[in-house]
C-alpha cells in the first residue's frame, strides 16, 4: 500500500521503524493474544489509507514505544529525527484518558490533546486512528470498561471527527462505540433497518434506476451512489426528536456526484422536478459551507413509492473533502491544492479557538465542559451589517454574536439590533437575521449573561473578565478591611517592616501582598488576625492587646461582587447592619435584628462593625407584605402605585388567606429607607390596603 504514493526511501524508513517497535514491544501480547506490535501496525494501515505522510506512518508504529516500553525520547530522535520524536511524544502524553481517574486529570489530559494538536494536527489524527483500531478490538474487554471506552469515544473523539470533517472515521467511531454503549438497542435497530431493507431494496432500486435515467435524458454528467443513514445516527434522531423507526424520513439516501457547482444547481432542480420536494427540509451547504469545510445541497423528497428519501448533490472535490475532512490534504494530493483547503482552514480557526479559550479557562475542568459545549454545534447562518456571514451553534444568543465577532465587542455590548429592531441580549437567534451589537467603552460584562449565553467562546471570556474583576475587587476590599485592623491596633501597613510582611506572606503560604490581601478581601483570612501576625511580639506588648475604636468600615454599595447582602433580611441603607466574612463572598452585611446573626454569634472573630457611607448608591431590594381585600385589579392598583414612586418590581407573591383576603409580597427595588418609607405611605393610601409591612421571610 504504501508503494503507491512513497518514495522507496520512505518506505525503507516504515520498516525500520516496524524492526524497532518490534523489538521494543518483544515480549508484550495484547488483550486480544496477539503480539502487541500488530496493534500500532494496524494504526498505521489506518493511516496509510489516508495516505499520510512517512513521519505520519513512522509514528504511528511507534506511538506506544515512549509509553509502554523503557524506550525514551531521545533514543526516537536520534534514530528517526525530531520530527517523528515530537509526534511520538505528543501522541504519548494523550495515550491513556482513563474515565476511572479522577475528573480533573481526565480534563487535564484532554487539555493536553488539543495543544497537542494545536501544535501538530497530525498528532490527533495518529490518535484518532489509535482509537479507531482500539474500538474495532474492544470486544475482549469487561463489559464495564467497553461502556467507559466508548462513551468516551461518542463524547470526544467521534465529535472531533467531525470537527475536522472526516465523515468515514466518525461513521465507524460512532457504530462502534453505539454498539458497546448500547448493545441491545444497536441490535434492535439494525434488525429493524434489516427487515426493512428487505422490503423496500425493490423499491429503492426503482428510484436509483429512476434517477438515473433522468439525468441522462437532460444530457448531464453524475454519479448516482445509494446509502443507508449508519446506526447511531438513526439512534440519535429517533431520541433526539422522539421519532419511531418509520418516522425518520431519510433513513435510505442518494448522494449525486457532479462536475461543478453550477451542475450542482442544475442537478436539484431535476430531483425537485422529477420528485416532490419536502417543504422546510432542503438545506444549502455549498453556498453557506459548515464549521468543518463540508459542502454539499441536501433535499428530502416524496417518491410515489411513499418512502420519503433524501438526496446529496456534490462535486467530486466536495465529495473527497466530505469523506475524509482534513486527511484529504494527503489523501488527494493534487496539483490544485485547494481541495482541502476549506476544511485545512476551518480546522485551524477552530483550533486558534480551542487555544484562546484554554488560555483564559480557569482550570481544567471548565476547559472540558466548554470544548463539549463546542463540539456538539447545530450551526445557525447569520450576517453582520456588512453581509459577511456568521457562523454559530442554534441556540446562540446576541451576546454570543458579539463575541464571535471578537472578544472587545463581547466585552463592551450594551445592546443589539436583529433585523434593524433592538431586542434584549439574551434573544436567541436564527438563520438568515442581519445583527449589529451596540457598544459603549464603559460597559463590561454582566454575570447574568452567564444564565444564557451558549457558545463556550463567550461563557469563557465572561468567566476570564468577573474573576480578573473579582481580584480586583477583592485586593481593595482586602486592604481596606486589614487597614481598618492595623487602625485598631494603632499602626498601618505603610509601618510594617519588610522583613516582617516577607515573614507573613510564607506563613500563609501567599506569593504576594496582593494575594495576601484577595484572600482577605474574598473571606479566606480574617482580617484581625493577619493584622497581629504582621506585628512583631515587641509592638504587640506594647499595644497591650487593646483596640481603638475607629468606627466601622463604611459600605459604599458599589463594591460588585466581595460585598453581597443578605437575602433573608434584606438591608437597604438606613438600616442598621452587621457584616460576616464568608469563605469565598467575601463580606455578608445583614440587619442587626436579622434573626440568622444569633446564628453566628459563636464566630465572633468573623463579625465586623460595618455601616452606610454618605453617599451610598445603588438600588437595593425589599420585600414588602401586603393585606388585601380579594378584588379585581387589586394586583395592578398596587404595581402602578409602586412604579409611580419610582421603584422596579422584581417579583411578585400570592397567597390567598380567604375567600375574602389576599396577602401580596412584593419585592422592590429602593434607594434606602427615606425611599421605602414613600412607598409604603403611597400604599397605605389605597383603599383596598389593609395592613402593610416590611417582610423578612
Amino acid at each position: 500500500m504504501l508503494e503507491t504514493y512513497l518514495d522507496i526511501e520512505q518506505v525503507a524508513e516504515v520498516y525500520r521503524a516496524y524492526l524497532f517497535g518490534a523489538e521494543a514491544h518483544d515480549g508484550q501480547t495484547r488483550m486480544t493474544g496477539e503480539a502487541y506490535i500488530h496493534h500500532p501496525v494496524n494504526v498505521a494501515r489506518i493511516l496509510a489509507e489516508m495516505h499520510m505522510d512517512a513521519p505520519s506512518i513512522v509514528a504511528a508504529i511507534l506511538h506506544d514505544v515512549i509509553e509502554d516500553t523503557p524506550t525514551a525520547k531521545d533514543q526516537v530522535a536520534s534514530q528517526f529525527g525530531e520530527e517523528v520524536a515530537q509526534l511520538v511524544d505528543g501522541v504519548s502524553k494523550l495515550t491513556h484518558i482513563e474515565f476511572e481517574s479522577k475528573a480533573e486529570a481526565q480534563a487535564e489530559n484532554f487539555r493536553k490533546m488539543i495543544l497537542a494538536m494545536v501544535n501538530d494536527i497530525r498528532v490527533i489524527l495518529i490518535k484518532l486512528a489509535d482509537r479507531l483500531h482500539n474500538m474495532r478490538t474492544l470486544g475482549v474487554m469487561r463489559p464495564d470498561k467497553r461502556r467507559r471506552i466508548a462513551r468516551e469515544t461518542l463524547e470526544i473523539y467521534a465529535p472531533i471527527a467531525v470537527r475536522l470533517g472526516m465523515n468515514s472515521m466518525r461513521i465507524e467511531l460512532e457504530d462502534l462505540g453505539f454498539a458497546a454503549m448500547y448493545p441491545l438497542r444497536a441490535r434492535v435497530i439494525a434488525d429493524r433497518l434489516k427487515k426493512a431493507r428487505g422490503n423496500r431494496k425493490e423499491i429503492v432500486s426503482k428510484i436509483e434506476v429512476g434517477i438515473r435515467e433522468r439525468i441522462r435524458q437532460e444530457s448531464l454528467d453524475g454519479r448516482v451512489v445509494g446509502r443507508e443513514k449508519h446506526l447511531y445516527s438513526l439512534y440519535k434522531k429517533m431520541r433526539e426528536k422522539h421519532l419511531s423507526m418509520s418516522e425518520v424520513m431519510d433513513v435510505y439516501a442518494f448522494r449525486i456526484i457532479v462536475d461543478s457547482v453550477d451542475t450542482c444547481y442544475r442537478m436539484l432542480g431535476l430531483i425537485h422536478n422529477l420528485y416532490t420536494p419536502v417543504p422546510g427540509r432542503f438545506k444549502d451547504y455549498i453556498a453557506i459551507p459548515k464549521a468543518n469545510g463540508y459542502q454539499s445541497l441536501h433535499t428530502v423528497v416524496f417518491t410515489p413509492y411513499s418512502v420519503p428519501i433524501e438526496v446529496q448533490i456534490r462535486t467530486e472535490d466536495m465529495d473527497k473533502v466530505a469523506e475524509a475532512g482534513i486527511a484529504a490534504h494527503w489523501l488527494y494530493k493534487t496539483k490544485d491544492e485547494n481541495v482541502s483547503n476549506s476544511a485545512q482552514v476551518r480546522a485551524r480557526e477552530w483550533l486558534r479557538g480551542l487555544l484562546e479559550m484554554q488560555q483564559r479557562a480557569g482550570n481544567s475542568m471548565e476547559f472540558l465542559e466548554n470544548v463539549k459545549i463546542d463540539l456538539f454545534p447545530d450551526e445557525v447562518y447569520v450576517f453582520t451589517p456588512q453581509g459577511d456571514i456568521m457562523e454559530l451553534p442554534r441556540g446562540a444568543t446576541v451576546v454570543d454574536f458579539a463575541y464571535a465577532v471578537h472578544s472587545d465587542i463581547g466585552n463592551h455590548c450594551v445592546a443589539a439590533k436583529v433585523d434593524r429592531r433592538l431586542v434584549p441580549l439574551r434573544t436567541k437567534l436564527y438563520n438568515g437575521q442581519t445583527v449589529e451589537i451596540l457598544t459603549s467603552p464603559t460597559a463590561f460584562p454582566n454575570p447574568t449573561w452567564l444564565n444564557f449565553v451558549f457558545t463556550a467562546k463567550a461563557r469563557a471570556n465572561i468567566r476570564h473578565y468577573l474573576k480578573n474583576l473579582q481580584r480586583e475587587e477583592s485586593i481593595i476590599l482586602g486592604r481596606r478591611l486589614l487597614d481598618k485592623s492595623l487602625d485598631d491596633l494603632d499602626t498601618s501597613l505603610d509601618r510594617i517592616s519588610p522583613q516582617q510582611l516577607e515573614k507573613t506572606l510564607t506563613d500563609y503560604h501567599q506569593a504576594t501582598l496582593d494575594d495576601l490581601l484577595e484572600a482577605i478581601g474574598l473571606g479566606n483570612r480574617i482580617p484581625a488576625i493577619v493584622a497581629r501576625a504582621l506585628l512583631d511580639e515587641d509592638t504587640l506588648i506594647e499595644q497591650g492587646m487593646t483596640s481603638a475604636d475607629q468606627g466601622p468600615l463604611a459600605i459604599k454599595g458599589t463594591e460588585g461582587t466581595v460585598v453581597n447582602y443578605a437575602k433573608c433580611c434584606r438591608p437597604i441603607p438606613g438600616d442598621a447592619i452587621i457584616g460576616f466574612i464568608s469563605t469565598g463572598r467575601g463580606i455578608v452585611v445583614h440587619t442587626q435584628n436579622c434573626t440568622n446573626v444569633a446564628e453566628y454569634r459563636n464566630q465572633p472573630e468573623k463579625w465586623i462593625d460595618v455601616d452606610w457611607d454618605e453617599s451610598v448608591t445603588g438600588d437595593y431590594p425589599v420585600e414588602l407584605k401586603l393585606h388585601v381585600r380579594n378584588q379585581r385589579g387589586v394586583l395592578a392598583v398596587v404595581a402602578s402605585a409602586i412604579a409611580d414612586m419610582e421603584s422596579n418590581i422584581e417579583n411578585v407573591d400570592m397567597t390567598e388567606r380567604d375567600g375574602a383576603h389576599t396577602t401580596l409580597y412584593f419585592t422592590v427595588l429602593v434607594k434606602n429607607r427615606k425611599h421605602l418609607a414613600t412607598i409604603i405611605r403611597r400604599l397605605r393610601g389605597i383603599d383596598l390596603v389593609e395592613r402593610i409591612s416590611r417582610s423578612h421571610r
